[in-house]
């Protein structure tokens, strides 16, 4: 945690005494990356690029940039630190920068940005009528303690620590899956052609190998109930972010989880067909009805399954475009979804070979569960420096 021995409370300060706008056109379209902000804080490929980025605006190493629209945001603002190569973002963003660095440290400042009570600050000094954007001059006015220099150096210091423990395991939960894939192709892949399948094997569907498939109820969320639903989609993982969960009426009709259930997300732009395991025991946790749940028929075809679905996500995403207004992936798609079907002692062995990278990535991801509820602590405690 953030030093005790400091003995220290710092006085709120105003942002716009550290800070200034800085104005930088692509006009000789020397800088080729462009990049959107995600409202999760970091810079990413933006969903259109201009054939023509000569009015956007660079972000050079060590600035910040933010899209002033905070309107349909899911209540949060996008805004970033520029920590790689420079990169243009659309003339509607604001960039600035730091007037000087041994008073306001910028990793320090970007902690301060990433804290819920921030985005929810922005949106309440929001002001438009159909659009509601956080002007520069709403930025200016921000207060946050600002402490001397090197407990601002120290308190990044520890935040990073942690940033990295929850990198580190994702790569390596990344890792561990693609090493799962490699055995599955080699076994149920390559040199296997459907058309003429070894004796024992045969082509079946996805409703054979798994003992339903059935779409959530969407529940009656109250912050009186037992039991928790799964609203948040799974990330580039297959691993679902357990502490988005919400409760939801007890009464309400549901099917709760369990280890190895396969769910599928039944809608969302870039989400659609995202297929995400349960690797660990959930607590009293069900799921909406934007997923659909497969859950294999036993234990031993748990992570054949699992990796057999990964492996039509793509299929998922093209059996549904134009199926209606809102593109959606019902059960009825699923169901008679083909796959082949092996002999149940080529499953053991791939069961035998997956199952210890499934537990494995279950206690990373346990980790990192631990890790996020940490730096979310470090953020909190800012405000009372």
């Amino acid at each position: 945690m953030f030093s005790k021995n400091s003995g220290m409370k710092s006085s709120y300060k105003r942002l716009g005494e550290y800070i200034e706008v800085v104005e930088e056109r692509n006009r000789d379209l020397s800088v080729k990356l462009s990049q959107g902000i995600c409202n999760m804080k970091y810079f990413q490929d933006p969903r259109q690029v201009a054939d023509n980025s000569a009015a956007d605006k660079i972000v050079r190493k060590g600035w910040f940039a933010y899209n002033r629209a905070t309107t349909r945001n899911g209540d949060k603002i996008s805004i970033a630190y520029r920590d790689g190569e420079d990169c243009t973002v659309s003339a509607s963003y604001l960039t600035f920068k730091i007037k000087d660095e041994e008073l306001l440290n910028p990793y320090y400042l970007m902690m301060w940005f990433k804290r819920p009570e921030f985005d929810r600050y922005a949106r309440f000094k929001s002001h438009g009528s159909a659009h509601e954007y956080f002007e520069w001059e709403e930025m200016c006015e921000v207060m946050l303690p600002v402490p001397p220099i090197e407990e601002q150096r120290k308190i990044v210091a520890e935040y990073q620590a942690v940033e990295r423990r929850i990198e580190n395991n994702r790569r390596l939960i990344a890792t561990l899956e693609a090493t799962a894939q490699t055995i599955y192709r080699k076994m149920f892949v390559d040199d296997i052609d459907p058309n003429n399948l070894p004796e024992g094997w045969r082509m079946g569907t996805i409703e054979e190998i798994s003992e339903f498939v059935c779409a959530g109820t969407i529940p009656n969320y109250t912050d009186n109930g037992n039991n928790w639903v799964l609203g948040q989609k799974c990330n580039y993982n297959h691993t679902f972010n357990l502490a988005k969960a919400r409760k939801h009426n007890p009464k309400a009709s549901v099917i709760l989880c369990q280890k190895g259930d396969v769910i599928i997300n039944s809608t969302g732009e870039g989400t659609l067909g995202r297929v995400g395991i349960m690797k660990f025991d959930p607590y009293n946790l069900t799921f909406d009805s934007n997923m659909t749940l497969v859950r294999p028929k036993s234990e031993l075809w748990v992570e054949y399954t699992y990796h057999s679905l990964v492996r039509l996500e793509q299929h998922f995403i093209n059996i549904c475009q134009g199926s209606t207004n809102q593109t959606r992936l019902y059960c009825s798609m699923v169901r008679p979804t083909v796959c082949i079907v092996p002999p149940e002692s080529y499953v053991s062995r791939f069961h035998c070979l997956s199952n210890p990278i499934l537990k494995y990535e279950a206690e990373l991801e346990n980790e990192v569960t631990i890790f996020i509820e940490l730096s979310e602590l470090l953020l909190s405690k800012l405000s009372n420096l």
